[in-house]
């Protein structure tokens, strides 16, 4: 068969089944390709020769080999370097009728190359120009395995040549397809053989293999095995039955097994993974009881290796003191003192700003000594940013019309200051104050966020129980009992079932939660903050409610669904802190939203 037909060895192969335990190495079917090509762009140049080895278990099954026409006179350096010439191709196949013979070739296997990128981008593209569809093939790349497995002292770079003398390889690499082809192979084999030693037994962690992951912690992956195949909570442990960390996921066992693999990103997680003696899961029906559940056992134990909601008590809030001359306060609990609050704020730095803001546009007095009328003005004074009621310039009736202002802000309506703020950025900006005016801004919006949040949450922990219903992508009922702001209980309904059945059955075992105390909230304000994004969420739908869930119209919430838009486009405006992620639109944001108790059907 002349040099320019497809020649074809092959024995009839059957792909393994990717399955959750992993593909063992054994039973991959590999398919090791190299091109040589007219040059190195794909989207400009062509493919003058198509060569292949298909191995599995480490024998050969078959070869494939064809020089391609390109279309286009091949560059002499080109020839120089590959020994293909213009007439070696002239009477080839062009590449519409190479390429799928190769596809078939290569059918239900894995790719290989040596600078996968270089070869397999020239398959794409080629597909992509005569109409063919690409597999979407699994794609194993030797030059990035050797880079994470041979060192300098045996290879003076990762070259396939230099690669081909370390590994033994009795073909030399040059420059000719299927010879290239033959060198890769035996590459491969002495890398696969070469990770195997350390505890890497199946295609997909020899996929995301990484010198990172220590042989001690990829031999700890059988800590994975017993654990289910469900969405829930997972907590790693030590010897001494610590809790190190605890996560959620939609499957835990996938899950897990994934911080033996280099996809674990997080160096602190290979420290955890050391320590780890075993992996406890808890099967949740439901995302959100697995999102509370998280958040319920981090506050309890206090992991080591988790970052986020250790400290979920630890938050500040911004109270209007009730004093005769009432200012603003940072304060870390909210008192039984009929005060008002806004917030909470997960730092005192957000909560400054916040009280910041309030003193751009309502001049309250910021000095904190007690008032006995015979004071010194300060310079707010002079600035007119106070009526210096210290020094008894500012009666008390009169210092009352500022305080309302302020105290409107915190109750439900902050339109009149939000009208004061924008008054005062054109008024920075008219003066081309630009950065004065943007830091104002994001401080307006963080009291905005504050109030909208206080004004968001109240109603939820004020109310002895809502019932909320949510269809899931297999047609099922998720239901969620929430008492008092904190989830009391959770049920699936089947599709075609009596929901209702299920929500009596569900209140009939929920959790007994008493009234929320300054002493003794009911939950979290996390927690609560998640499930009310949960119930603001689009297709949930209010089965019952006992009590009054009612946001105000002209609330922080509508002023800050206007503003936080305008900051997130503005190009000047760089990190804020984002507390607590935007809800989406839903009861009580931007509108009268009062729900009365009752029943109502769910389907």
């Amino acid at each position: 068969m002349s040099a320019h037909r497809h020649t074809v060895r092959v024995v009839q192969a059957i792909q393994s089944t990717f399955d959750d335990l992993g593909t063992p190495l054994a039973g991959v079917t590999f398919v090791v390709v190299d091109l040589e090509t007219t040059g190195g762009t794909p989207a400009q140049c062509g493919i003058t020769e198509i060569g292949a080895v298909k191995v599995r278990g480490g024998e050969l099954l078959g070869e494939f080999q064809t020089l391609v026409n390109p279309a286009e006179p091949i560059p002499a350096f080109i020839s120089v370097l590959t020994g293909i010439t213009d007439s070696m191709v002239r009477d080839a196949p062009r590449i519409d009728s190479a390429l799928p013979a190769f596809l078939e070739f290569a059918a239900g296997s894995v790719l290989v190359a040596h600078n996968a990128g270089f070869d397999i981008g020239f398959l794409k593209a080629a597909a992509a120009r005569t109409g063919l569809r690409w597999p979407g093939f699994p794609v194993l790349d030797t030059l990035q395995l050797a880079r994470q497995l041979v060192v300098r002292d045996e290879s003076p770079n990762h070259r396939l040549s230099s690669l081909a003398q370390v590994f033994g390889s009795p073909t030399t690499p040059d420059h000719r397809a299927l010879h290239d082809a033959r060198a890769t192979v035996d590459v491969l084999h002495g890398l696969i053989e070469r990770v195997g030693n350390l505890g890497v037994h199946t295609l997909e962690e020899l996929s995301s293999y990484s010198s990172r992951v220590t042989p001690s912690q990829r031999r700890k992956r059988f800590l994975a095995d017993p654990l289910p195949s469900a969405p829930g909570v997972y907590l790693f442990k030590d010897g001494s039955d610590r809790v190190l960390y605890v996560g959620t996921s939609r499957d835990i066992r996938t899950r897990v097994r994934s911080y033996f693999t280099a996809s674990e990103q997080r160096s602190r997680m290979a420290e955890m993974v050391r320590l780890a003696h075993v992996v406890h899961p808890i099967v949740c029906q439901t995302s959100l009881e697995a999102q509370v559940r998280e958040l319920r056992l981090i506050d309890e134990h206090k992991p080591r290796f988790n970052r986020r909601s250790k400290n979920g008590r630890k938050v500040m809030w911004v109270k209007l003191t009730q004093e005769r001359f009432p200012r603003l306060s940072i304060v870390k609990q909210v008192r039984d003192d009929d005060a008002h609050y806004i917030g909470p704020f997960r730092s005192r730095v957000t909560a400054q700003s916040a009280i910041d803001a309030v003193h751009e546009v309502v001049p309250l007095r910021q000095c904190t000594g007690r008032l006995t009328g015979r004071g010194t003005a300060c310079a707010l004074a002079d600035m007119g940013r106070c009526g210096a009621p210290c020094t008894g310039a500012q009666s008390e009736g009169d210092y009352a019309v500022v305080v309302d202002e302020c105290r409107a802000i915190f109750t439900g309506n902050a339109r009149p200051s939000a009208d004061l703020l924008r008054a005062r950025l054109e008024e920075l900006a008219s003066q081309e104050r630009f950065e004065d005016a943007a830091r104002v801004r994001d401080r307006f919006l963080q009291l905005v966020r504050g109030a909208a949040r206080a004004q968001r949450l109240a109603p939820l922990v004020r109310s002895p129980e809502i019932v909320g219903a949510r269809r899931s992508d297999l047609g099922d009922w998720e239901l969620v009992s929430i008492r008092h702001g904190r989830l009391a209980g959770t049920a699936v309904s089947p599709r075609g079932a009596d929901p209702m059945q299920y929500v009596r059955s569900m209140q009939a075992t929920a959790e007994v939660v008493p009234p929320s105390t300054p002493e003794r909230p009911s939950a979290l304000t996390e927690e609560t903050e998640i499930l009310l994004r949960w119930l603001e969420a689009p297709g949930v739908r209010i089965v019952e409610l006992d009590g009054t869930w009612t946001c105000p119209v002209g609330g922080a919430g509508s002023v800050r669904s206007e503003l936080e838009p305008a900051v997130a486009s503005a190009h000047d405006v760089v990190g804020f802190d984002n507390d607590v992620p935007p809800s989406r639109p839903g009861p009580g944001r931007g509108g009268a939203a009062g729900h009365g108790g009752g029943l109502r059907r769910v389907g």
